[in-house]
């Protein structure tokens, strides 16, 4: 019985490595992905054109200027006389955030009176606008805060009349680096290619050959078959996660703060969901083709869009947040993130896996019992 299954295992491995197309999917793939995906997924605002309206240059508002600039986030492109010529900018997209000092703001500062400004944002990019108003708002506030404390020294008064000094800190991602929750993802997105969408080919493309029902006269059962077939792509899929930790860590520097055992272990159960759907979308497709337009449209794209990995699920609408509890890279998406920088251990993640197990399982039934049905 263990004669046949590696026996099956064996033709399944040298099948894959006859197919040229199979091997640069499964090994060149995943890092061109993670490359492109590492370098290019960036959240991070930095530099944002910046055009300024200074009604009357004062060294206050000159100062403020200043603080913007020098603070990385902003990059002065140029200094505008009126109101009229601030909008061709932001329409040919040279600038994205306007700052109007209007007359009087160093006056006011320096009374001790609360002086008016202006942000004017290119809304078109919602990200970048919420995320360059917040840096902005930030830059504005202190600004302030120093002129009141400055004005308080002056007067010979305490220079904390609120009595209050917050400390912020940010743990588990000290940088706000969007990298870090960006890269450990591609694991997720090529586990899903190698153990859902490329098995499910596979088993479409015998199908196509004929080889299938050779196979099926043979002395083999059908659990035989269904293991021989999966478990080559479950390797394949233990050396991928490997492989993307490792260029996560090294090339990328994102930190790797639980423990590799432990995410390697905790792929199991996830592997159960993806090779699962990908034998039960080979069970209802008859082409290649199919079988892709399928496992990618039906199956891989709502997946990642409803399971957290790009956008966040307390967004979503209360029906769909309910849906998502079916949807295994959610629980996937919390693990890798959970070991890669929270330093999670079993303690805390075996929801997930416990979640994942019982997704995988009843999946892996259901194709397995469809796989035997078709074959019948």
């Amino acid at each position: 019985m263990a004669l046949v299954l590696w026996q099956v295992i064996v033709k399944e491995f040298r099948q894959l490595r006859r197919d040229k197309r199979m091997i640069p999917a499964m090994i060149v793939g995943p890092v061109i992905q993670l490359l492109v995906f590492g370098i290019a997924a960036n959240n991070d605002v930095t530099n944002v054109p910046l055009l300024v309206l200074d009604d009357y240059h004062t060294p206050a508002s000159r100062a403020l200027v200043d603080r913007f600039t020098s603070s990385g986030y902003f990059q002065l492109t140029r200094s505008v006389a009126s109101e009229a010529e601030i909008e061709p900018p932001l329409l040919r997209g040279s600038a994205q955030l306007g700052l109007v000092i209007p007359r009087g703001y160093g006056r006011d500062a320096s009374a001790g009176r609360t002086p008016r400004l202006q942000l004017i944002v290119d809304g078109s990019d919602s990200t970048s606008a919420v995320v360059g108003l917040g840096y902005a708002s930030r830059i504005i506030i202190q600004a302030g805060a120093d002129a009141v404390t400055a004005r308080l020294a002056r007067q010979g008064l305490p220079t904390d009349p609120t009595g209050v000094s917050l400390v912020s800190r940010v743990w588990y991602n000290p940088d706000l680096k969007s990298r870090w929750f960006y890269v450990p993802a591609v694991l997720a997105m090529v586990l899903m290619l190698v153990t859902m969408l490329l098995p499910s080919m596979a088993v479409v493309r015998e199908k196509e050959m004929g080889t299938l029902e050779q196979i099926i006269v043979t002395p083999i059962r059908s659990w035989q078959l269904i293991l021989g077939k999966l478990l080559p792509f479950a390797c394949i899929g233990f050396f991928d996660t490997l492989l993307i930790t490792g260029l996560a860590v090294l090339l990328f520097q994102v930190p790797l703060r639980g423990s590799l055992a432990l995410l390697v272990f905790l792929t199991i159960p996830f592997l159960l969901c993806t090779l699962g759907l990908g034998l039960l979308v080979s069970t209802i497709v008859r082409t290649q083709q199919q079988a892709m337009m399928t496992a990618v449209y039906l199956v891989m794209v709502p997946m990642i869009y409803l399971s957290g990995l790009i956008f966040p699920i307390e967004n979503m609408p209360p029906l769909i947040q309910r849906f998502t509890v079916v949807i295994p890279l959610k629980y996937y998406a919390h693990i890798i993130r959970g070991v890669f920088l929270k330093g999670s251990g079993i303690g805390v993640l075996w929801p997930d896996a416990v979640a994942l197990l019982v997704i995988g399982a009843t999946v892996l039934t259901l194709a397995a019992l469809r796989f035997r049905k078709s074959l019948d």
